[in-house]
């Protein structure tokens, strides 16, 4: 795999769910899919740059694509890595200022 180029091409959109909201509340965590090719590394000063806070750990999970159905036919959803990425204390990212 080679190198991904671009930090706003490494971190997609960060994930708000339930789950991912729980986790950050306990944890002082923020959940983002990144690019597939991206590795900690990359996300780490990615992160780094963008919101200008200190990253502690960060943990990757790859996701694959579930298989959906419509009628007869069959079809697959895109894989996608997950980042849970943890911040250290007193640093904190705010992913809902937009909405």
């Amino acid at each position: 795999m080679g190198s991904v180029k671009g930090t706003y091409k490494i971190l997609r959109r960060a994930l708000l769910t339930e789950k991912t909201a729980t986790v950050g509340s306990t944890a002082n965590a923020v959940v983002f899919e990144v690019h597939p090719g991206a590795n900690k590394i990359e996300i780490k000063a990615a992160v780094e740059e963008v919101f200008k806070v200190k990253v502690r750990a960060i943990r990757t999970v790859n996701c694959l694509g579930k298989l959906k159905r419509v009628g007869t036919s069959t079809g697959y959803k895109r894989d996608c890595k997950k980042a849970y990425i943890y911040l250290q204390e007193g640093s904190s990212i705010d992913v809902v200022e937009g909405l």
